[in-house]
């Protein structure tokens, strides 16, 4: 599975209420992806184009079990690239459909605005403009799978585990 997109960096640390600020939990879905860091980056989410890539430091998605990982998804976003991820987070990124993936030292190979080319299965990201490939924790099959199906709901809906 591989993406293609424009970079959008953020830093390290970035916690769930960053993702999914308060406010958020008071409007309708359709509404909550325009709150999309709100907090930290007013008016991001009206910039964000339909495969955009968010790239970030250490510790993406730290915090509580709030469901970032789905706004992200629903904003448009093709897939986060992260020197790390908080592992609940990943796992909710994983099971929600939403492409992810872990690659140390990804923060300082990209500018934003630059384009990322991300394989899931080699774990590899390259930066278009520089040319420079870093590897990072390869997707298993199955997880592709479920990103494929677009989450684990649809993964078991699609196998007749789930109607």
């Amino acid at each position: 599975m591989i993406i293609t997109g424009r970079v959008w960096k953020f830093g390290n640390d970035i916690n769930t209420d960053l993702i999914f600020p308060h406010a958020a939990f008071r409007v309708p879905p359709e509404e909550q992806i325009k709150l999309v860091f709100s907090d930290n980056r007013p008016g991001w989410a009206k910039q964000v184009q339909a495969g955009d890539i968010l790239v970030a430091g250490r510790n993406f998605g730290t915090g509580s079990s709030r469901p970032g990982a789905v706004l992200l998804k629903r904003l448009g976003i093709g897939c986060l690239v992260a020197n790390s991820i908080n592992g609940l987070f990943f796992r909710n990124c994983i099971s929600y459909g939403f492409p992810s993936l872990q690659c140390p030292n990804v923060f300082d190979a990209f500018e934003e605005g630059d384009i990322a080319i991300i394989d899931l299965l080699a774990g590899s990201v390259t930066n278009e403009r520089t040319g420079q490939m870093l590897y990072g924790s390869a997707l298993s099959e199955s997880m592709v799978d479920t990103l494929k199906a677009g989450g684990i709901d649809e993964l078991l809906r699609d196998k007749g585990y789930l109607e």
